[in-house]
């Protein structure tokens, strides 16, 4: 069993995690704006708790969003220091996909059951992406978009009625409208869950090295194709 330590800055939320012998180890605080003070200490302290340096790590996973810019920023910039320090590998997670799976734990869903992730990216619009069951498998692609056109995605659903909403997102009128018989809006990304998806990445071959790393934002990237659009010529 490999030895990870996993960190998600992407919410409020600042939590980090370590899966050592098999087992997980956590910390976490709802620290809004606190991350940079917080991140570092909170590593140190669970590395020491577990007696296990850097150094003996097998690789670091971390929350690669989508989410805020700034903790993405934040929480990336620390793994990318302690990669290079200790020449380790890094596994990159979904943070919505994070959050299927912690409210898999909490909640204990279905194998089959259909998650619809949200997360408010502001400027009224929400990051989503549709998940399922017990591993929180894709079954979307992620996006960033307004409220509207994931009402349109849900309701082009067939089974619409078993869904179940996850995340702050669901705040906005165009999707209370839909009247999903379960909402979790309390749901947050948690590193004892990017563990869980990290080893499976880990198992799969699929560490990459820090060089490789990068944020997942969707709106910068959305913006950025668009303006590759504008400059073709016609």
């Amino acid at each position: 069993m490999p030895s990870i330590l996993a960190v998600d800055t992407s919410s409020d939320s600042c939590s980090v995690a370590l899966l050592k012998d098999g087992e997980c180890s956590t910390l976490s605080v709802d620290a809004p704006r606190e991350h940079s003070q917080r991140l570092l200490p909170m590593i140190d302290e669970l590395l020491k708790s577990r007696a296990i340096t850097l150094g003996e790590l097998d690789a670091i996973a971390y929350g690669r969003g989508p989410g805020s810019f700034t903790g993405l920023r934040i929480g990336l910039g620390v793994v990318q220091g302690l990669a290079y320090a200790a020449d380790l590998p890094v596994l990159p997670v979904s943070t919505l996909q994070t959050m299927a799976m912690t409210a898999q734990r909490l909640h204990n869903f279905t194998a089959d059951q259909p998650l619809l992730v949200a997360l408010d990216a502001r400027m009224s619009e929400v990051y989503w992406g549709h998940f399922a069951g017990k591993t929180a498998k894709p079954l979307s692609d992620e996006y960033v978009a307004a409220p509207s056109k994931l009402a349109e995605y849900l309701s082009a659903q067939e089974n619409i009625a078993s869904f179940v909403g996850l995340g702050p997102g669901w705040h906005y009128p165009e999707l209370q409208a839909l009247g999903l018989p379960v909402e979790h809006q309390d749901i947050s990304p948690q590193a004892e869950d990017i563990l869980s998806l990290a080893l499976l990445e880990w198992n799969a071959g699929r560490a990459i090295t820090i060089e490789d790393a990068q944020p997942t934002y969707l709106r910068d990237s959305v913006a950025w194709k668009k303006r590759e659009r504008i400059r073709k010529p016609s």
